[in-house]
């Protein structure tokens, strides 16, 4: 009992570790990627008061929202905090593998997305997390002509190239996209590798059902009266020891001189003389005269 009590503890204790561990993650900016960069916006993609400028597309590498508030972004290396994305507001939430557009205008007044810097004299931007020293991403680039991007392939790899097309709010790559079964299928033509797959996960659930229903009978086991009673202080009778002899003879001495010393119940009798005189003698002043001499 005390062992399956231990068990479910350590299982409890562990759970609550693994969720601390997973929301602190699900609020990470590590999963962030600086995904696609366009330097000359010549008849590209337009912000949201109309103007082309140039544009910095970050990509969310998780399976799970972040929040790009309070992390920085900047251009220079030596300055690593010079834009601090401002909190509070949910435009810097980023979905899970989704996308979030920056414009280097060096117009701040327009809006959160809108950074204090731009790309004409610089060829470097980077991320940086909240504390203003951790480097989440960086990419450095060459003159491009306008209208073309330099990004990753795909998007959050580390391939880096001039893309085909400059693809704001989309996945980098534009080409056809083979779909994974297309692709076991070429990889496990006669399906063995299939087969063997299905049996592990089948045998890995039996085996992990039966862990559970063998803890989970214990739980029926449990003598709840036994748990919250105390125990009884057995005293073997084999471990008393027999007594001597000249023990026995002096117990029996005491009991006897106990009852032999013992007097029969005496009754109290109080006699009292009755004075033949008919008067209280107690003043009698005859009581007080010396009797004549003869």
């Amino acid at each position: 009992m005390k062992v399956l009590i231990k068990q479910l503890k350590q299982t409890g204790l562990l759970l609550c570790l693994l969720f601390a561990i997973h929301s602190g993650f699900s609020q990470s900016g590590s999963d962030l990627r600086i995904n696609e960069v366009l330097v000359e916006n010549d008849s590209n993609y337009v912000d949201d008061f109309g103007q082309r400028s140039a544009w910095i597309e970050i990509f969310n590498t998780a399976y799970n929202d972040v929040n790009m508030a309070g992390i920085y972004l900047t251009n220079d290396p030596t300055n690593p905090t010079k834009y601090w994305i401002p909190k509070g507001n949910p435009i810097t939430v980023i979905p899970p593998r989704n996308y979030l557009v920056f414009f280097a205008d060096n117009k701040t007044t327009r809006g959160i997305l809108h950074l204090n810097f731009d790309l004409e004299t610089s060829n470097y931007i980077a991320i940086y997390d909240a504390n203003g020293h951790t480097l989440i991403d960086e990419i450095r680039f060459t003159n491009m002509n306008p209208d073309v991007s330099f990004g990753r392939l795909t998007d959050g790899s580390d391939e880096f190239g001039v893309l085909d097309k400059t693809t704001p709010k989309a996945a980098n790559y534009t080409g056809a996209v083979v779909a994974a079964g297309e692709e076991f299928v070429k990889m496990d033509k006669y399906g063995f590798g299939m087969a063997f797959i299905a049996m592990s996960v089948v045998f890995a659930a039996l085996m992990l059902l039966y862990l559970v229903f063998k803890n989970t009978r214990r739980l029926y086991t449990i003598d709840l009266k036994k748990m919250f009673t105390k125990e009884k202080i057995l005293i073997d009778i084999n471990e008393i020891h027999d007594i001597s002899g000249e023990v026995n003879a002096a117990i029996a001495m005491a009991l006897y001189l106990y009852h032999s010393e013992l007097h029969d119940n005496e009754e109290t009798v109080l006699t009292i003389k009755k004075v033949a005189r008919n008067y209280s003698p107690w003043s009698s002043k005859i009581y007080g005269l010396n009797e004549p001499p003869r």
